[in-house]
């Protein structure tokens, strides 16, 4: 449970903020915002759809259940592996090995041998924003163990049939030769195998522009010239030595080529230099070193998945709408902040996030904006400058007291050095002024803990029935404007607290007991549930004297009704139903609580009346409340008028005092006369002298009900009273007896006549 004192340290992070925000206007106490935390990892597919495969994630339109990728972006997961692995599962979309075995026989002849392996493409990354996925592509060889043995392991690919979401990337990937004397190519001729020793240069055998022929190749040549020239080799050069390369043109068209080899080393060389390499790989990935050439099928062994080769992708069956045009049915592009790219090489087209978006625009709000805040390197912010995200980009103003530009760093000072002087002391004044605050709220702080403490707060977090409420919560309540009037326990104020009317009870300063007796009585009241007893909702103990908050009656006061300003009719069933609810009210407190409850203030202005003039009795336990050791107690524990004598000359407060106190209302109810005329009379000896002499006091009888069929009653109720008032305080009736007359007197009265309840 949070105490209402706790709750104030719960706060104390806004005046923080205050403190900081005051002490930012001096340049030299300026103070950062940290960083946010980072978003939340957006979706990359499908709602339901596996965004996993193994360790690599899966965007769409790429997918691998049905309805979870576009045609041509399927992918299967092969879980045989560990973590599994994931393929190109594209029709016509595959690798395949041919291993040629060619030996010199006796008399000068070529004997072949021919295998094929076919695989799918293994998938290393994807990457939608780039519009391209790198594959592992097997590593060729040539190589010659012996003078008379040639073995070749060539490389064809295939991309597509007809049409094809993939191409090989020329501006990505490069053709790359490595060996003693190696002269690797490219053809577009998918089934084409050159004869051996062939010397003729490959090249296109057309322009890119013919598009009469899709016929292409590509080579490149590495020729050390003997073994006197291996010092010419050099680490991480492909200049031709011991290492070749050559670039894709940019209209590179294949979506099919073989790569095979048309030189070989001499036979002198074979023993230390047996094998020659070639490979369509990622530009920047290759490294050379020499000592690849040395060795029998060295890179093959260091890279047994493949070496990584970058595929483009598109949107085949359709091409980027025109301004104005509709989107089809089929459209790609479906995240908003994105927009569509026709693809430069090949067919179809691609979609792309807009700068300063980041995201999958193949998926409905796929593209979210970058927090740049959080990448400096890429959006430079300098460090006179405060970064400030916002959708499509992001702010780099200058620093308090500095203009200019953070983004390209020419924040300079905006005042003179005497200007930062002044602004600089203003600045610690409110500084000062902020630190002496937080002091002031720290002692508050303190002083609203011991009060809670003082009060019995610890005690009263344990009870069910009572809420503990905020002196800040109370303060708009304690108004003089809401001020309705003053009793026993000091002034009560009304109004609205979480949207339910209420009656606040403030005491007197120092006027009530402390620590957990002042707890325990308020648990014991507020156990109190009953139709005819006010309910105690809670209290502020957050105070010198405890706050008490009770619910609030629209009616008033009984008092009111019969004595005040404005008086109401009030017939005699209604004046009968008020007396036995009363005391039905009061016996519960007497016998039916876990602990007796003795009210020690029984009057009508503690009878309050709801909008049914529905009686409940207030003010119960007070005098137990009150520290009998203050000078003012006398005057505040109760009205004299209603109090028992015997109770003023012993200080013996008992259940007979509150049966005394009650019989002085239910004269006051017959009569609709107060207990102390003004003249100085008393209305509890007058009726106690008619009732000596003549057993009836019917002219003292209010003249609204003495009616004649109802003078009866009347005698009943003053007997009643006159019974309770009795001097001798063992021949008064208990509060049970009294309730019990008083209700069968208003049942029969009910039985009788309708309640005439006031209008």
């Amino acid at each position: 449970m949070t105490t209402p004192w706790q709750s104030h340290s719960q706060r104390l992070p806004k005046i923080l903020l205050l403190v900081l925000l005051l002490s930012a206007a001096t340049p030299h106490l300026i103070l950062e915002a940290a960083a946010a935390e980072q978003d939340e990892q957006q979706p990359i597919t499908l709602v339901d759809c596996p965004d996993k495969c193994g360790n690599l994630s899966i965007p769409h339109p790429f997918g691998m259940k049905p309805g979870c990728f576009r045609e041509g972006f399927q992918v299967t997961c092969n879980d045989s592996f560990n973590p599994p692995r994931a393929y190109l599962a594209y029709s016509g979309v595959f690798q395949r090995i041919v291993e040629i075995h060619d030996r010199l026989e006796a008399g000068g002849r070529y004997h072949r041998d021919k295998w094929i392996k076919t695989q799918a493409w293994e998938l290393m990354d994807i990457s939608v924003a780039k519009g391209e996925a790198r594959t592992y592509a097997p590593v060729s060889s040539k190589c010659n163990p012996y003078s008379s043995v040639y073995l070749y392991k060539g490389l064809q690919m295939r991309l597509g049939e007809k049409m094809s979401p993939f191409l090989v990337s020329a501006t990505r990937n490069a053709l790359i030769g490595v060996g003693w004397r190696v002269h690797p190519m490219i053809s577009s001729d998918l089934w084409s195998v050159p004869t051996l020793n062939a010397t003729t240069t490959w090249s296109a055998s057309s322009s890119p522009d013919d598009t009469s022929s899709n016929e292409f190749s590509l080579s490149c040549l590495s020729d050390l010239m003997g073994k006197h020239f291996l010092k010419f080799a050099t680490n991480g050069s492909c200049s031709g030595r011991g290492c070749c390369l050559a670039a894709f043109p940019v209209e590179f068209p294949v979506p099919e080529f073989s790569l095979w080899f048309n030189s070989d080393p001499p036979n002198t060389m074979f023993k230390t230099n047996p094998c020659s390499y070639g490979m369509v790989v990622e530009s920047s990935w290759y490294n050379f070193s020499t000592p690849d050439m040395y060795g029998y099928e060295v890179l093959p062994n260091r890279f047994p998945r493949g070496v990584p080769l970058v595929l483009d992708f598109s949107i085949l069956n359709g091409s980027c709408p025109a301004k104005g045009q509709h989107t089809p049915l089929d459209y790609a592009c479906v995240s908003g902040n994105s927009y569509c790219a026709n693809r430069t090489s090949g067919q179809g087209y691609v979609c792309k996030c807009w700068d300063n978006y980041d995201g999958n625009p193949y998926i409905a709000n796929g593209c979210q904006d970058i927090d740049e805040c959080k990448l400096p390197d890429l959006y430079p912010c300098s460090t006179h400058g405060v970064c400030k995200n916002k959708l499509g980009g992001y702010d780099c103003p200058c620093k308090p007291g500095m203009e200019g530009d953070g983004k390209n760093g020419t924040c300079t000072d905006k005042f003179p050095v005497a200007a930062r002087g002044i602004l600089g002391g203003i600045g610690v004044f409110f500084l000062m002024a902020a630190i002496s605050f937080l002091i002031l709220l720290r002692k508050e702080k303190k002083k609203t803990r011991e009060f809670y403490e003082k009060n019995g707060g610890h005690t009263l977090e344990k009870a069910k029935f009572i809420k503990l409420f905020e002196k800040e919560k109370l303060k708009p309540i304690l108004k003089s404007s809401n001020f309705i009037g003053k009793g026993g326990f000091g002034e009560v104020y009304k109004g609205i607290l979480d949207d339910e009317q209420v009656a606040v009870k403030k005491p007197i300063s120092g006027s009530v007991l402390e620590n957990e007796q002042f707890a325990n009585e308020v648990i014991i009241q507020s156990q109190v549930i009953h139709r005819n007893i006010v309910r105690l909702i809670g209290c502020c103990l957050e105070v010198d004297a405890p706050i008490l908050v009770y619910e609030f009656l629209s009616n008033g006061s009984l008092n009111d009704i019969l004595h005040g300003n404005n008086k109401v009719p009030l017939h005699l069933g209604a004046r009968l139903s008020i007396a036995a609810e009363s005391a039905d009210g009061l016996v519960y407190m007497h016998s039916k609580t876990n602990t007796k409850i003795l009210h020690g203030d029984v009057k009508p202005a503690n009878i309050l009346l709801d909008d049914k003039y529905a009686p409940k009795i207030s003010d119960f336990g007070i005098s137990r409340l009150i520290a009998r050791d203050k000078q003012h107690t006398g005057s505040i524990i109760g009205d004299m008028s209603y109090m028992d004598p015997v109770y003023l000359q012993t200080g013996l407060l008992t259940e007979k005092s509150d049966v005394y106190s009650f019989g002085v209302v239910i004269l006051e109810l017959i009569s609709r006369k107060k207990a102390t005329h003004s003249d100085g009379g008393s209305l509890v000896n007058n009726f106690l002298e008619a009732y000596k002499k003549e057993k009836k006091a019917t002219p003292l009888f209010d003249k609204e009900i003495a009616v004649t069929e109802d003078l009866e009653i009347l005698d009943s109720l003053a007997c009643i009273a006159v019974e309770c008032l009795n001097l001798d305080v063992d021949q008064r009736p208990w509060m049970t007896d009294v309730a019990e007359r008083l209700l069968i007197m208003d049942r029969s009265r009910k039985s009788q006549f309708p309640l005439h309840v006031p209008v």
